[in-house]
């Protein structure tokens, strides 16, 4: 034990380096079974990014499957996810680098099972009796029109091409056969609706020569969101649908829709990737679901016929990637003091086991701040939600009478949520002695359809409000120093820093990572998937086009006069880097203190370590200066024009 030192905030000797951060860290996701094995997906920073295929067979032996050359990664909707599916020892998977789809038998090396050409492939399901997958397909080769998205089936020897079994809508997701393989249920959706806005699950009868019979509309509509269709083993269709308000538990017998599970919590997340199941069947009549409650993920486990609801005792606040048979559940779980792993659960003995972690390296919990869920008042008589971490260090405190610096975190979206697992990205920030609230601005999710529904029209308002309300209560509740409130995000979290730093005069300094600058140009040049979002969280375009630049920073700079730092990775097709181009440069000739740090190779969200531990690295050194305190770090230095 060593005694406790007295030292500014933001100075602290942290243990928590920008090196930690990054050294060994892998994304999780998409875990799987297949007969006795394991699999899921890793994402490496350390290896440029790549995203790699992992089995773990029931000796405990852990490999990859995809070789080093591979990455299996789609980008359908750009954001991509499901890009691999497993059958008895095959892997199906998309590669990054052509985007076709390859089949990798047992111990054999990947080949390419679709041609050549403008096209991508994701969310598959093997139909192993028709010898096929059956997956979404986008479609790229028109350079004069958008992508155009269908349900096709892949032959899984490659000796033939795709067939289109589904077309006709601007969305297709989650494709998904019947136990006995007779029927095909799906998602789809139009513009300007996003998923979590509304969707319509069809089903279709699958025809001995593999083609659909009529298509029938189950559930949804444009009001109405439904996500993750599933078939229980006796083969009725089951989905997620907010009717009530909240994403609950419904399924179809006899033709009528009957709710499961009815009550304020969420069964879902949004649909920003494909594959992100919140529940499963681990046999007849047992359902494993996770659901969030007030910011926090649990685990339990719903009898299908007396409809019982029995919760599961787990360490972890926050559960994804539900996959269960056989009695046994796999998720990706975390906590505040434990990284996200992918842990395997006995249903019987509720005994389990993690089999692989986000990160290798153990962190003393007296340098881990524990998130507090706060509620506090904010614009029009309502309430907003966020997460506070207090400046935590087991050897330092702050000096008396002085408080901490504050950083606003707000997480991107911006239809998401903050998430309460082990971030050691954020406790980087608050062993060295900075105060961290991760807000969860009306428009975020886990707290019902109205509550998402509040930023309709609204964003760049409502998420600006929220945020400087949750700047302004822990201010006034005496957690943070009201001259040293800094406020950071990326991506749409990036746009609601800009017009906070912009439109509003409590912050003192800020960070936007690959953010929004220009609404208008979001809307004229993003990728299909968003190219209408902003029908709904602004309006329509053109029509609305003066509101798109009365919300736009990028028009309004002569009222942005504090300290900024820009993050932008210049292969960014969803933020293009001359919107933080344009910013830099406008700040620049203003004289306000101001940072453009572009990283070559990279996309819309940073994957490389390096890149990762230069950013951290950077962001402290510019509010130091700022905030004129001393690091205990070494850190390079960065190019502050105007200071």
């Amino acid at each position: 034990m060593t005694d406790v030192r007295s030292a500014p905030y933001g100075s602290w000797a942290s243990p928590i380096t920008a090196d930690l951060v990054v050294a060994g860290t892998v994304g999780l996701s998409e875990p799987m079974f297949d007969g006795d094995d394991v699999y899921w997906l890793e994402v490496r920073p350390s290896e440029g990014g790549r995203y790699v295929v992992v089995r773990r067979t029931p000796d405990g032996e852990t490999a990859d499957v995809t070789p080093p050359e591979f990455s299996a990664r789609t980008r359908v909707h750009e954001y991509g996810g499901g890009p691999y599916v497993v059958d008895r020892g095959t892997v199906f998977f998309s590669n990054d680098e052509d985007q076709r789809l390859y089949r990798q038998p047992a111990g054999g090396e990947p080949e390419p099972i679709t041609p050549e050409g403008a096209f991508r492939y994701a969310d598959g399901v093997v139909d192993a009796e028709r010898g096929r997958v059956v997956c979404v397909r986008e479609d790229h080769t028109g350079s004069d029109r958008e992508a155009v998205n269908t349900i096709c089936s892949v032959p899984v020897d490659g000796a033939g091409e795709p067939e289109v079994l589904a077309s006709g809508h601007d969305f297709f997701s989650t494709p998904r056969l019947s136990p006995d393989g007779s029927a095909l249920a799906w998602l789809a959706w139009d513009h300007p609706r996003m998923p979590w806005d509304g969707t319509e699950l069809y089903v279709a009868a699958v025809r001995s020569d593999g083609s659909l019979g009529e298509t029938r509309r189950v559930a949804g509509g444009p009001s109405e969101s439904v996500l993750d269709p599933a078939w229980s083993p006796d083969g009725l269709l089951h989905f997620v649908s907010d009717r009530s308000n909240w994403w609950n538990l419904y399924r179809e017998r006899d033709g009528a829709i009957e709710p499961l599970c009815e009550m304020p919590a969420e069964f879902a997340a949004p649909q920003w990737v494909f594959r992100r199941p919140m529940y499963a069947f681990a046999g007849p009549g047992r359902l494993v679901c996770a659901f969030t409650e007030n910011a926090e993920w649990q685990l339990a486990e719903l009898d299908t016929e007396s409809r019982a609801l029995r919760r599961i005792d787990t360490p972890f606040t926050d559960i994804s990637y539900v996959a269960a048979a056989g009695g046994r559940a796999l998720f990706r779980g975390g906590s505040p003091t434990e990284p996200a792993s992918i842990i395997r659960l006995d249903l019987d003995s509720g005994e389990t086991e993690a089999l692989r972690a986000s990160t290798g390296q153990p962190v003393d919990a007296g340098y881990l701040s524990r998130p507090e869920p706060i509620e506090f008042p904010t614009e029009g008589e309502r309430t907003a939600h966020a997460l506070f971490y207090p400046p935590t260090n087991a050897d330092f405190e702050g000096p008396p009478g002085e408080r901490p610096p504050l950083l606003v975190k707000i997480h991107g979206g911006p239809t998401s949520a903050a998430s309460s697992d082990l971030n050691l990205a954020l406790q980087f920030w608050t062993s060295r002695g900075f105060a961290v609230v991760d807000v969860n601005y009306g428009g975020s999710t886990g707290y019902g359809r109205e509550y998402r529904e509040r930023l309709k029209s609204r964003w760049g308002v409502v998420d600006v409000d929220d945020c400087e309300y949750a700047a302004r209560y822990l201010s006034v509740r005496g957690s943070a120093d009201p001259d040293r409130l800094a406020i950071r995000g990326g991506s749409a979290g990036g746009y609601t820093t800009l017009c906070a730093l912009t439109f509003r005069d409590v912050f003192k300094a800020g960070a936007s990572y690959y953010g929004v600058s220009d609404a208008e140009a979001l809307a004229k040049e993003t990728h299909k998937f968003e190219s209408r979002y902003l029908d709904g969280l602004i309006a329509p375009y053109p029509e609305g086009r003066e509101l798109y630049r009365q919300r736009s920073p990028v028009h309004s700079i002569e009222k942005l006069d504090c300290p900024l730092i820009l993050f932008q990775g210049l292969e960014d097709k969803v933020v293009p880097p001359n919107q933080a181009e344009t910013v830099f440069e406008a700040l620049k000739g203003k004289g306000i203190p101001v940072a453009y740090l572009p990283f070559e190779g990279e996309q819309h969200g940073f994957r490389r370590a390096e890149n990762i531990k230069r950013t951290l690295e950077a962001e402290l050194y510019f509010y130091s200066r700022v905030f004129e305190f001393e690091p205990a770090d070494e850190i390079e230095p960065v190019d502050i024009a105007n200071l």
